[in-house]
């Protein structure tokens, strides 16, 4: 039975390869390892493999993992790629490094409200609803413009770039027109809005081909990793 650390060879073998297809160097897509529903060990394993961030989906099951793994925590960088509400932006602010999932400006003013001061800067993604499905996160991408403006100028916080999780599908062409509108949003804010974003985070287990080959500087992996939920 392949072990994790059998798993993340692998995938960076397969980073490197979708990487070449998209003539890019493999250095400029990072991998952000997503450990909901698997326990700390599971993430004590892919630290002993070479991986520091780590994704989470639930922020109570964040912040258990956050506290289990107290010892290394100045080696980990710590992700929250699910919903957030507004009643747990404070726990958020005081213990992530990053929030993939801002979809509004009241989640973002809480969170610079309650990023503490002797921390660095909360860095941050919109989530963009890129598919326009109606049970999907995200804000619309008519909004994308007046909401980054307003979260790029809150203090504590700094925002980093977009988050998709597009409609899935298994044709490869089909997979990559979402991330390619993905990538042209953030295009147009950086030279419409004067932003400088730098992060496309996009791409999973089963597409993360498409997106690099649109462009995306952070893949969020974890079925690939440590094996179906």
């Amino acid at each position: 039975m392949a072990t994790i650390s059998d798993n993340l060879q692998q995938l960076h073998q397969r980073l490197t390869t979708a990487c070449t297809a998209a003539d890019r160097p493999v250095q400029s897509v990072t991998l952000l390892t997503v450990s909901k529903t698997f326990p700390g060990d599971a993430v004590r394993a892919a630290f002993a493999a070479g991986e520091r961030r780590f994704g989470e989906n639930y922020v109570q099951e964040g912040l258990d993992k956050i506290a289990q793994l107290a010892d290394l925590r100045s080696q980990l960088e710590w992700h929250l790629i699910g919903p957030l509400q507004s009643n747990k932006t404070r726990a958020v602010a005081e213990a992530f490094d990053w929030v993939h999932s801002v979809d509004r400006l009241k989640i973002a003013e809480r969170l610079s409200a309650q990023r503490p001061q002797g921390l660095p800067p909360l860095s941050v993604c919109l989530q963009v609803n890129i598919s326009g499905e109606a049970s999907k996160s995200g804000c619309a991408v008519a909004e994308l413009p007046a909401l980054a403006r307003a979260v790029a100028a809150l203090p504590r916080l700094r925002l980093r770039g977009l988050m998709a999780i597009p409609e899935p599908t298994g044709d490869f062409e089909a997979q990559r027109a979402p991330h390619r509108a993905l990538a042209r949003l953030l295009a147009e804010l950086n030279t419409t809005q004067d932003l400088a974003l730098d992060t496309l985070s996009m791409g999973m287990s089963a597409d993360l081909e498409a997106a690099i080959a649109e462009g995306a500087t952070m893949v969020r992996v974890g079925t690939a990793i440590f094996g179906q939920r």
